[in-house]
């Protein structure tokens, strides 16, 4: 019996269709659910006349591989994938390759691919995105680990991910759990662009009073220029989309926002490293407000309404503004999710290469969009580059969309509606660009409270200094630290 050429346990959606995906490029798929009927219907079902094997155990799913054999997992992060990497590793040899293929926390990555090189087998952890579209016809995949696997899969991977200019959205991102990290922050600019949409929609529905035919055209326009995106296309698309009675399907659906963990993680991840990731931040956090729905309602009875509308300019020149917002403050989204890999690159020591990261995101995954060329040449022109704003190309486009910004901001103040992302966004250019904040007054307070110390601008760095504000606090000065 011919062997397959990779294994994939797990056939929930995104596990079929990327199996089917493999199948459609040549490849020979053992596959194994641990609900076996799940392995049947599939097989007699999708994957029917193709080139795929099903199997009622994974001793039957090892036996049916080629080595050296290639397992990949898409079963639930966490306790799931530690549990199938137990039970296949003594079924498998020096060499074989397990891959994860989910959405796992990458400390987890790092420890897995310790443990199995510790017993000869190599591990890959793998971000895929895509959604199921993407992993049907050609996902963004973004793979780390151990570098010697990295041979082993990469025909297989670059053969089903999407294609830019013939490219594959595919390259090798670092060892250990450079992969999942590098997924873990795609995820968190995912976030950040959909609630950055989410308050350009608000302020078109609720401060100008916009039909949905109307913000249809609008996000529909938007998208033939520099917002064209994956996430623009499909809001336009959703926007148009009638229910039973010929309403908008959207405003039938009930504004609670569900998440799965990832931009959390990023969040945290920046708070650990000091990066100030604040519009992502903003963005989980008003996923979080919005689960709030019956405090919502109690405290909208309680405080009141929000204040009457105010509204200056026209409606084109509204519309004008919130697109410069949306658009400068997508920019400050991916500059603050390059800042954290370079950070963790410094701290993990991994080789990340940030022009083949953007590249790898112009394809396949949801955050697809035109200006991650723009990124992919800010980095080619300068691969140490600090933050993508201070590239010219970015830098010109802030400075393009500065006025209207701050008066899409000034919208949602005036009008009362939440746009926390925006505004995190222009508050972060803002503080960035400030050669002097008014942190020297917080550590003032910090040393008068705590005698945690200061330093001086006419003295050197690292010189630190105590004031006995009171008089009776003394000259002996806190232990100086960064946490």
């Amino acid at each position: 019996m011919e062997k397959a050429d990779i294994g994939l346990i797990g056939l929930a959606v995104m596990g079929q269709n990327l199996v089917l995906n493999m199948a459609d490029h040549g490849y020979r798929v053992a596959v194994f659910n641990r609900t076996t009927s799940k392995v049947d219907d599939f097989i007699n079902g999708p994957a029917k006349d193709k080139n795929i094997v099903g199997t009622h155990s994974l001793e039957q799913l090892v036996a049916a591989l080629q080595p050296p054999r290639k397992v990949m997992l898409m079963v639930k992060a966490g306790e799931v994938v530690d549990q199938f990497i137990d039970m296949l590793v003594p079924l498998l040899e020096p060499g074989d390759v397990i891959i994860d293929g989910g959405n796992s926390y990458y400390p987890d990555t790092t420890r897995r691919t310790a443990h199995l090189k510790a017993k000869g087998l190599r591990f890959i952890g793998t971000g895929i995105s895509g959604g199921e579209e993407g992993a049907r016809h050609g996902p963004s995949i973004m793979p780390g680990g151990d570098p010697e696997a990295w041979p082993l899969v990469k025909e297989i991977f670059q053969s089903i991910a999407a294609k830019v200019d013939g490219v594959p959205c595919c390259q090798w991102v670092g060892q250990d759990g450079a992969g999942h990290f590098v997924k873990m922050v795609h995820n968190g600019i995912e976030y950040g662009d959909m609630q950055l949409i989410c308050e350009a929609y608000a302020l078109m529905e609720n401060a100008l009073g916009m039909s949905y035919e109307r913000m249809h055209e609008v996000f529909g326009e938007w998208n033939s220029g520099v917002l064209d995106s994956y996430l623009i296309e499909i809001t336009a698309e959703i926007l148009a989309t009638k229910d039973a009675d010929g309403t908008a399907l959207v405003t039938k659906i009930l504004d609670t926002a569900g998440q799965k963990g990832t931009g959390k993680w990023t969040a945290i991840n920046a708070l650990d490293m000091g990066v100030p990731l604040t519009l992502i931040g903003e963005a989980v956090f008003a996923r979080v407000l919005s689960s709030l729905k019956a405090a919502r309602v109690r405290a909208s009875k309680i405080l009141g309404p929000r204040p009457p509308g105010s509204i200056t300019g026209s409606e084109e020149e509204n519309i004008n503004a919130l697109h410069d917002a949306l658009y400068a403050s997508k920019i400050i989204s991916y500059a603050q999710g390059f800042m954290l890999m370079r950070e963790a690159a410094k701290e993990q020591g991994w080789a990340l290469n940030y022009g083949e990261i953007a590249l790898m995101w112009r394809g396949g995954c949801i955050i697809r969009s035109k200006f991650l060329g723009n990124i992919k040449a800010a980095f080619d022109a300068d691969p140490q580059l600090e933050n993508l704003v201070l590239d010219d190309f970015f830098n010109n486009a802030l400075q393009s969309a500065d006025a209207g910004w701050r008066s899409a901001v000034m919208l949602a103040v005036r009008n009362g509606i939440p746009a926390p992302a925006f505004a995190a966004a222009l508050s972060y250019f803002d503080g960035y660009r400030s050669d002097r904040l008014p942190a020297n007054l917080l550590q003032a307070q910090r040393d008068y409270f705590g005698a945690h110390s200061y330093e001086r601008v006419d003295r050197e760095r690292g010189e630190f200094f105590h004031t006995d504000w009171t008089g009776q606090g003394g000259k002996v000065a806190s232990t100086t630290y960064d946490a």
